[in-house]
């Protein structure tokens, strides 16, 4: 029975190593946002818009819970989850966590490509972008720096930089000593 949580900042590449990994794994993928609109049959934007943050923060928390008892997953965490209530305790009690550790200067080249399908960067200009990426990561940061592995996400822009981020993860979650060198 294994179950993995990855966590990051938005844009760190968690969808995209997370289903990767799964499959190479013959684990079950769980994209949290995903699920929880699947549960609630809304988006994220409108469950932030009828119920605010908290009441959104308190269906993450029950439905990361739900997901989190699940066996032989890998679950892609919002950027936001690990920094909440008890989630990190509690994915770190249930699972091994992962922090996909990205820079902002490549967060920001992602995030600006990505705007118009985020609520929260939409008419940001490359400097509000910049600077909401830096203090988002600040805010974060204790939290992810609790995870039990450090996996650098950078280099997922191709599939032979995801297949080896992929190898890099499986040795990492194995214990392999050597690998260390080469996750950063």
């Amino acid at each position: 029975m294994r179950r993995i949580f990855l966590i990051g900042y938005m844009g760190s590449g968690k969808t995209t190593l997370g289903k990767a990994f799964a499959k190479a794994a013959g684990l079950e993928f769980i994209d949290l946002d995903w699920y929880i609109e699947e549960r609630l049959h809304k988006t994220i934007s409108k469950i932030f818009a009828e119920q605010g943050e908290s009441g959104f923060r308190e269906v993450e928390r029950k439905l990361l819970h739900e997901a989190g008892d699940f066996e032989d997953v890998l679950i892609a965490c919002g950027g936001g989850t690990p920094c909440f209530f008890d989630n990190m305790d509690y994915m770190n009690q249930a699972g091994d966590t992962v922090f996909l550790d990205v820079s902002p200067e490549v967060l920001f080249r992602r995030l600006k490509i990505a705007k118009t399908k985020r609520p929260l960067l939409a008419g940001k200009s490359d400097q509000e972008l910049m600077a909401f990426i830096i203090g988002g990561l600040e805010k974060r940061l204790p939290f992810y720096s609790r995870a039990r592995y450090c996996l650098s996400g950078e280099r997922l822009e191709s599939r032979s930089q995801i297949d080896e981020s992929v190898r890099l993860l499986s040795a990492l979650l194995s214990g392999d000593k050597q690998i260390e060198n080469e996750i950063h």
